[in-house]
C-alpha cells in the first residue's frame, strides 16, 4: 500500500509540474486550446489514442463486453484501430487540419457555422457538445473511483472527490500543450502496462491453449467468432465505438493542432498500432475474467450471483497481476483516463466560452479573458461530471454508449458530409442532426440498448444529410456557396 501511494504521489507531482510549465507557455487562447498548432507526429499519435481510451475501456467495457461476448470482443478492438484510428487519420485527418487553418476555426461548432452559413447550427452544436459530453466524463470518473476504491480502500465518494480535484487543478493550469506533453509519458505507461497485463494473464492461466479451452468449457460461444451476446449487439458495439470518432469533437480537435501533413502521415501509423495494443489488451483480459472470477472467489464482484460489471476488472487485476506490478496497472488506467478527461474538459469548456459566449454574447472579448474563462469553465465541467458520477445513474458501458451514440448521431452527418461534399446544405445539416439525435434518444428511452440506439441514430444522421440537402439544394445559396468556396480552396 505504501509503495502504491508513493508511486501515485510521484505520478501526480510529475503531472502537475508539467501542467505548471504549460501555464507559463499558454499565453493566448490558441496556445491554451491548440498548443499553438505546432504539435508533432508522436505527440499527436499518443494524445489521440490516449483520448480515445480510458477507464471506460479498461473498467467498464472490458468487464461487461468481455464477460458477455468472450473473445469475440476483440472485433471491437480491431474495428477501433482500423476504422476509428487508421480510417479517421487516413480519410479525414489532413482535410480537417487544412479546413481549420483555411476557415480559421478552432472548434467543430465554428466549422459548422462557417461551412453552412448557419449561426443557429453553431448554437445547437455548442449546446450538444457541452451537455452530451458530461455523461462521458462522468463514466470515466466512475471507472477511476472504482479503481482507487479497490486499491486503496477509499469510499467511492472519497475517491471521486480526490480524482475530481486533481483533474480540475491539472487542466486549469496548462491546457492542450501540457496535455500533449504528458500524453507521451502516459502513452508509454499504457503500452508497457498493456503488454504486462496480457503477459500476466496468459502466464497465470497456463498459456493461450489453456485460456481458450477453459472459456470453451464454460460456453463454446465464448471462443466463437460471435459470442453469446449475439451478432447484432456485437456489430452495434463495433459500429458505435469505431464510427463515432469520425465526428467526436474531442478527437477531431487533435487534427486542428497538428503541425502539417507530414506529421499526420507519421502519426497515423503510430496511433493505429498503439490503439490496437491498448484495446486488444482490454478486451482480451476482459474475456479472460470468466476464468478467474466467481461468486466464491470474488464476492465483491457479484450481487445475487450475478456479475457487477463495473467491479469485475478491478477484482480481476488484483487476482491476476503480481503485487509487484499492480501499481503499473493503476498507472495504466489512470494515464488513459487523465488523457481522456483532459480532452473532454477542453472541448466542453470551449463550447461554452468560445462558441456561445464569444460567438453570441460578446464577440469582442479579449484573448486574455477568453483564456481565463476557459480555465473557469474547465473547473465547472469537472464539477458537473463528478456530481453525475456520484449519482451513478447506470453502468459505465450504458453511460458511455448514450453519450457516444448521441454525439455521433448529432454530428456524423453534418460534419463528414460538410467536409467531403459541396452539395451538403444548411437544411440537410440541421435536419440530419436533429433527426439523428432524436432517433438515438427516442430508441434509448423505449428500452433499446444504448449502443444499438446510437448505431441506428448515426446511420440516420449520415443517410439523411445528403437526402435533405438534395431537397433544399436550389433553395440554399449561402450554404451552397460556402461549400463550394471551401472545397475550391483545397484544390
Amino acid at each position: 500500500m505504501l509503495i502504491k501511494a508513493i508511486v501515485i504521489g510521484v505520478y501526480a507531482l510529475m503531472t502537475l509540474t508539467i501542467g505548471w510549465l504549460g501555464l507559463r507557455k499558454a499565453r493566448t487562447f490558441t496556445d491554451y486550446f491548440l498548443g499553438g498548432r505546432t504539435v508533432g507526429p508522436w505527440m499527436s499519435a499518443f494524445t489521440y489514442a490516449a483520448a480515445y481510451f480510458s477507464a471506460v475501456l479498461f473498467i467498464g467495457f472490458a468487464g461487461k463486453i468481455g464477460w458477455g461476448f468472450g473473445l469475440s470482443g476483440l472485433w471491437i478492438a480491431l474495428g477501433n484501430a482500423l476504422v476509428g484510428v487508421l480510417g479517421v487519420w487516413g480519410l479525414l485527418g489532413d482535410r480537417i487540419r487544412r479546413m481549420s487553418v483555411e476557415l480559421q476555426v478552432t472548434t467543430m461548432p465554428e466549422f459548422l457555422e462557417k461551412r453552412y452559413a448557419s449561426p443557429f447550427l453553431k448554437l445547437i452544436a455548442s449546446l450538444a457538445v457541452f451537455l452530451l459530453l458530461v455523461p462521458y466524463s462522468a463514466a470515466v470518473f466512475i471507472g477511476l473511483s472504482y479503481l482507487f476504491k479497490a486499491n486503496f480502500g477509499f469510499g467511492f465518494g472519497t475517491a471521486l472527490l480526490v480524482m475530481g480535484l486533481f483533474t480540475a487543478f491539472y487542466l486549469v493550469l496548462g491546457g492542450y500543450k501540457s496535455m500533449t506533453m504528458i500524453d507521451v509519458v502516459f502513452g508509454m505507461i499504457m503500452c508497457l502496462g498493456s503488454a504486462v497485463l496480457i503477459g500476466s494473464t496468459i502466464k497465470k492461466i497456463g498459456g493461450l491453449g489453456a485460456l481458450t479451452s477453459g472459456l470453451a468449457a464454460i460456453d463454446p460461444k465464448l471462443t466463437a467468432p460471435v459470442g453469446p451476446g449475439g451478432a447484432w449487439p456485437l456489430f452495434a458495439l463495433v459500429f458505435l465505438t469505431s464510427i463515432a470518432p469520425f465526428a467526436m469533437p474531442q478527437l477531431v480537435q487533435k487534427f486542428y493542432a497538428i503541425r502539417d501533413r507530414r506529421a499526420i502521415r507519421r502519426g497515423m501509423i503510430a496511433s493505429t498500432l498503439f490503439s490496437l495494443l491498448i484495446a486488444g489488451a482490454a478486451y482480451f483480459t476482459g474475456a479472460s475474467a470468466r476464468l478467474f472470477l466467481t461468486p466464491a472467489t470474488a464476492p465483491a464482484a457479484f450481487a445475487g450471483g450475478k456479475p457487477v460489471f463495473d467491479i469485475l476488472m478491478p477484482e480481476f487485476l488484483a487476482k491476476v497481476v503480481p503485487p509487484s506490478l499492480s501499481v503499473l496497472m493503476m498507472l495504466l488506467i489512470l494515464s488513459a483516463s487523465m488523457s481522456t478527461l483532459a480532452a473532454l474538459v477542453l472541448i466542453s469548456s470551449s463550447s461554452v466560452v468560445k462558441d456561445l459566449y464569444a460567438g453570441f454574447v460578446n464577440p469582442a472579448v479579449s484573448d486574455k479573458t477568453l483564456t481565463r474563462m476557459m480555465r473557469i469553465m474547465s473547473a465547472v465541467f469537472v464539477l458537473l461530471s463528478v456530481v453525475l458520477a456520484y449519482l451513478r445513474p447506470a453502468t459505465i458501458v450504458a453511460i458511455l454508449s448514450v453519450s457516444w451514440g448521441a454525439i455521433g448521431s448529432f454530428f456524423l452527418g453534418p460534419f463528414v458530409w460538410g467536409l467531403i461534399s459541396r452539395k451538403a446544405t444548411k437544411f440537410g445539416a440541421v435536419g440530419s442532426a436533429v433527426l439523428g439525435l432524436g432517433t438515438c434518444l427516442g430508441l434509448a428511452l423505449t428500452g433499446m440498448p444504448p449502443a444499438e440506439a446510437g448505431t441506428i441514430g448515426m446511420v440516420v444522421s449520415f443517410a439523411t444529410t445528403p437526402l435533405l440537402s438534395l431537397i433544399s439544394w436550389r433553395e440554399s445559396p449561402a450554404a451552397r456557396d460556402a461549400g463550394r468556396q471551401r472545397l475550391s480552396s483545397e484544390k
